[in-house]
């Protein structure tokens, strides 16, 4: 019989040796991964589907609120109300505020949204705001991820169909799965810079539909603001596919304060600031960008105006009033002034935030029907609400307040 083979002194120092290395590599990629900064508690189960409200209530109440500063407006998802702060996204039970589920970063927030059902959520790294993560909005299981270079600012705008991430140099279009569809403005891979149709322009507003993708820029050595009509879903991400684009006419040279107010189908709506033979204007312009109509508007728009949009109305706040676009259209239908917001649809009606409360207009002709009285600490907006069921959210500056 052989003896044993027997292990010398130097075959276990190179053994040992080896483990060592093993678990240091191991060591320095967990401390290098996105996992060890990454905290997930999911739901067993999604919360009961939310039920249409089909009266407005006589009365309204605060219920619960919550810190919030990486959202615009309230979002709900699922069945929950989503609130995000610091690096921290949470899904909430819409009648008390609890805990349903947490997903959190040991990274900066840069913007969070809610299309498909679910809630995107967009980190800041070296890279910008790069790293995108998709939650079921029921459960907060992680879905898709990607990451790709970004401005270190960007705000994401969700259409039904696309998700697009816009920062002032360069935007994306994400489809449901994360995957880009457009790239535009400055790219992360110039090897091909042809494909982009202008270099060194600043990015001021964006908005989409199914099929298409509009774009406001500001290019150097041109007398206004460009406006920029794509394909959402060209046949290379990298390369634009535009129906139209031309400098906005009838628009004084270094007047600023263009936006994209809407896109329905082809039609993009623009509100088009005063210059000095003329007033502050709706535009609306057609699939290939060319303008159509004009609507003239009784006075200038503030700094920071706000969109909200439903399956039956466009409300836009201009800081002062709510104007009401057609869904399809995007024509205005009518103007009410001395709002905080932009307001949202409950039971047929839309409900605006005032300095008393909530007015609840008829959503047809903006004729006020009564007022809910409600006490907020600051009146000042914007105040951005969205409806759940029979709770009525307030976003409020950095906190997002339930009323019931």
């Amino acid at each position: 019989m052989l003896a044993p083979e027997r292990r010398s002194r130097a075959d276990l120092v190179v053994a040992a040796g080896i483990a060592i290395a093993v678990v240091v590599a191991l060591t320095v990629v967990w401390f290098r991964s996105d996992a060890r900064g990454t905290t997930s508690v999911t739901a067993a189960e999604p919360p009961p589907a939310l039920t249409t409200a089909l009266t407005v209530p006589e009365t309204l109440s605060p219920i619960w609120d919550s810190a919030s500063s990486a959202t615009t407006a309230p979002l709900v998802v699922g069945g929950a109300v989503v609130t995000a702060d610091g690096g921290d996204v949470v899904g909430r039970d819409r009648m008390s505020g609890t805990e349903l589920w947490r997903y959190e970063r040991d990274l900066d927030l840069c913007d969070v949204t809610a299309s498909w059902e679910k809630v995107v959520a967009v980190y800041r790294d070296d890279r910008g705001c790069s790293q995108v993560t998709e939650l079921d909005g029921g459960t907060g299981e992680r879905l898709a991820q990607r990451s790709s270079d970004a401005d270190s600012e960007v705000t994401l705008k969700a259409d039904g169909t696309y998700v697009a991430s816009l920062g002032d140099r360069r935007l994306e279009l994400w489809r449901s799965d994360l995957v880009r569809t457009v790239e535009y403005g400055r790219v992360d891979a110039p090897v091909n810079p042809k494909k982009q149709p202008r270099s060194g322009c600043t990015l001021i507003d964006a908005g989409s539909s199914s099929s298409r993708l509009s774009v406001l820029e500001r290019c150097p050595g041109e007398v206004a603001d460009r406006l920029t009509v794509m394909n959402p879903s060209p046949k290379d991400n990298q390369e634009p596919e535009e129906y139209g684009s031309s400098v906005l006419a009838g628009v004084d040279a270094g007047v600023e304060g263009a936006r994209i107010l809407g896109v329905s189908g082809e039609t993009t709506a623009v509100y088009l600031p005063a210059g000095t033979s003329y007033g502050p204007r709706i535009g609306l312009f057609d699939g290939t960008g060319n303008a159509v109509s004009e609507y003239a508007l009784s006075q200038q728009v503030g700094p920071d105006p706000v969109t909200s949009t439903s399956s039956s109305v466009v409300t836009w706040w201009t800081g002062a009033d709510v104007v009401s676009l057609g869904a399809s259209d995007l024509a205005p239908r009518w103007i009410f002034p001395g709002a905080l917001g932009p307001g949202a649809v409950m039971a047929g009606n839309l409900l605006v935030p005032v300095e008393s409360g909530i007015a609840v207009l008829d959503l047809s002709t903006g004729a006020l029907l009564r007022t809910i009285p409600v006490t907020r600490d600051a009146a000042a907006g914007p105040i951005i609400t969205t409806v759940a069921g029979d709770v009525v959210l307030e976003q409020r500056g950095d906190e997002v307040v339930a009323l019931r």
